[in-house]
């Protein structure tokens, strides 16, 4: 029944890209179960449509609205399409998150022009376009917002077989600090989080892919070294991204913006 949640997001309407799977699905799960409105959008459009459609009775019982978008976010046309669908569904646009994003590892003297475009293409250029057309719908409805990035702990060092997504994630920082010093005067804020080791399927991909390079010799390696300096012990699962997505995304981090905050286990201390 619409209107019975009293969560931290109610009447609050908001889009997740790269949202089929992994963290992304995740972060648009844990906005429902505080009341949000969630468009969850995805490069696959089935997977997108199928997780919208398992997602129906948790909005229902909290209170909002769930849809979901085909977009590829490299395309402004597509990414201005996937949020004209949300607010013709929900009326509005209050928060986005750019989440979507890939990785392909090449060794670092073998990275090709396309491997650097593919890479920069969906996660520098894809979040300068996320971030724009939100914040040109959260100008138009004159009532501020909040742009939400993905990082990495790859937004703070540079990781030999990975140099393009390294530098794609650095540029995710300096588009949210620049996002952050041009939109405040709109009551926009613009802020960013940095998983570390995640076990999802975006990673359990990277292990086959630097197999496949030479990077590592068996099955489970690479995230085995990835993961040696964690502080906490452990890989995250999504579950230890959403706390910090969901308070990125509540009234209490308004006097936040410019900033990203590590969800890494201590892997990065900055």
């Amino acid at each position: 029944m619409a209107g019975v949640s009293n969560g931290r997001l109610s009447g609050r309407s908001c889009i997740v890209t790269g949202a089929a799977q992994g963290i992304g699905r995740a972060i648009g799960e844990a906005l429902l179960e505080e009341g949000a409105d969630v468009c969850f959008a995805d490069i696959n459009g089935r997977m997108a449509e199928d997780v919208s459609d398992a997602n129906h009775e948790r909005a229902a019982r909290r209170g909002g609205k769930v849809t979901w978008a085909e977009v590829n976010v490299s395309e402004r046309v597509q990414v201005r399409a996937m949020i004209a669908k949300a607010v013709a569904v929900f009326g509005k646009l209050d928060v986005k998150f750019n989440n979507a994003g890939i990785n392909k590892p090449m060794n670092f003297l073998d990275v090709t022009e396309d491997n650097w475009r593919d890479i920069m293409d969906v996660n520098g250029l894809g979040v300068l376009i996320g971030m724009q057309e939100a914040a040109k719908q959260m100008i138009s409805q004159g009532r501020g917002g909040k742009i939400i990035n993905t990082a990495s702990i790859a937004s703070r060092q540079g990781f030999d077989n990975v140099a393009p997504y390294c530098a794609s994630k650095w540029a995710v920082v300096s588009l949210t600090q620049s996002g952050a010093r041009d939109l405040a005067k709109h009551n926009i804020t613009v802020t960013g989080f940095g998983p570390g080791v995640v076990a999802t399927e975006m990673w359990r991909q990277l292990d086959k892919d630097l197999m496949e390079i030479g990077a590592s010799e068996r099955e489970g390696q690479a995230i085995e070294e990835f993961s040696a300096d964690i502080l906490r012990g452990r890989v995250a699962t999504p579950a230890d991204i959403t706390g910090t997505t969901t308070f990125l995304a509540s009234k209490e981090s308004d006097y936040m913006t410019g900033q990203i905050v590590m969800i890494d286990g201590g892997m990065t201390l900055v």
